[in-house]
């Protein structure tokens, strides 16, 4: 039986309700938030101080790599959702790249149901676009939607053509699916950084901003033909804001997302040869940083993810280019949210918005507000505390924070 918990003036952050508000709340598992005098009407539910604390719906994350199906060196699907519940995630969509990949419906029902036995946070999986993610046989979409899966995906993986690309996307749109894009073309990525300053002064394969933005443009003239639902993640330069800002003008059924990362780093953070900064797509100019901020801003971008990639130490002990790019996030997408809060960059209700409404509108699931039974967090917004200390849950420690103090966390989950 889940426990009740009450708080007396605590700041209630809701977008889907166009909440912002002190007032004393109820949280319980399984059940709706209830707000106001009813929320301490029960005597025998323990009453807690909200006085500079938040309370907000559990957070939903686009796109978070959990390690499992897989060899599980770098984590499994128990201590990344433990990870996820820690950082605040209720809901995690993970991609279909897994080890045997997501093809097919009995392996999304098994990922679901291994979350589900965890306890920590539900996971949606995406199915695959093409059986094997080999990018030429069209995957059952009929089975992986019966099976839970909530949209499809190639992940960064090539297609055969830009005709399969083409059949998939009429096949999803029949079949009232969403694909979602990680975009790449792979003959213009065949770098490890940036193409850019530091590339160049440290002797390194650049991958140019146009590796994603030609397949973004061709993405979206697909789109406009077929009709399909496309969700863009993980942009990472400022002319895909505007290539997203124009289809979106045009009434196209586009959304987007960004990684926490990307809001904060930039190329810079390669010198010296730091793997941990070797991620994909990759980190690029100061100018798209702050493109990618005034993007999520304005609603351009919709939400921001965590692009979670767990790696053991060993993964990234090898030269750069040769490490395994992706950084362990999920537990720093809410200080480095903060951050942005208070540097001036977003309101706290724009930041929530695109860490709950806005990805549960994405993914069209009844999460994402304290209205729902899907989940409460409470927040400390001024808790200092330390990446990769002994709190932290996540298997991988492969961040560019680890050892820095940072300000905010999740002191409840329900």
């Amino acid at each position: 039986m889940s426990i009740a918990i009450a708080y007396r003036g605590i700041r209630v952050i809701d977008p889907a309700q166009g909440l912002d508000l002190v007032t004393d709340a109820r949280i319980c598992a399984g059940e709706p938030t209830i707000l106001g005098e009813a929320a301490l009407s029960d005597s025998s539910i323990e009453v807690r101080d909200g006085k500079g604390l938040w309370l907000t719906p559990a957070f939903v994350d686009l796109c978070a790599r959990l390690r499992e199906p897989g060899p599980k060196k770098h984590g499994t699907i128990a201590s990344e959702t433990r990870a996820a519940r820690a950082g605040g995630f209720g809901h995690v969509v993970m991609p279909p790249d897994t080890n045997p990949v997501i093809d097919h419906g009995a392996l999304a029902a098994q990922v679901i149901e291994k979350a589900h036995a965890a306890g920590f946070a539900k996971v949606y999986p995406l199915g695959a676009m093409t059986r094997g993610l080999e990018g030429s046989a069209l995957a059952g979409m009929g089975g992986l939607k019966a099976a839970g899966c909530v949209g499809v995906s190639q992940a960064r993986n090539p297609l055969a053509s830009t005709e399969t690309l083409l059949r998939c996307l009429e096949y999803a749109s029949s079949m009232d699916m969403t694909v979602f894009f990680s975009l790449e073309e792979p003959s213009l990525a065949k770098g490890s950084a940036h193409d850019g300053f530091m590339a160049s002064r440290m002797g390194l394969t650049g991958i140019p901003d146009t590796a994603e933005t030609v397949a973004l443009a061709t993405a979206i003239l697909l789109v406009e033909q077929t009709g399909v639902r496309a969700h863009i993640g993980q942009l990472s330069c400022a002319a895909s804001v505007e290539l997203i800002r124009n289809a979106k003008a045009r009434g196209l059924p586009i959304t987007a997302d960004v990684s926490m990362h990307q809001l904060h780093l930039t190329e810079m953070a390669i010198d010296g040869f730091n793997a941990m900064a070797h991620v994909r797509p990759p980190l690029r100019r100061e100018s798209d940083r702050l493109a990618l901020i005034a993007g999520v801003r304005d609603g351009v971008i919709d939400a921001i993810c965590s692009d979670h990639q767990p790696l053991n130490a060993s993964a990234k002990l090898a030269p750069f280019a040769e490490a395994l790019p992706g950084m362990s996030t999920l537990e720093t997408v809410l200080p480095l949210g903060l951050r942005l809060v208070t540097n001036g960059d977003l309101t706290e209700q724009r930041l929530i918005e695109a860490l709950t409404s806005a990805p549960a509108g994405v993914i069209a699931q009844p999460i994402g507000s304290l209205s729902l039974a899907s989940g409460a967090v409470v927040i400390d917004p001024l808790l200092s505390w330390q990446a990769c200390d002994a709190s932290w849950q996540s298997v991988g420690r492969n961040s560019l924070f680890a050892g820095q103090t940072l300000s905010g966390r999740v002191i409840e989950s329900v």
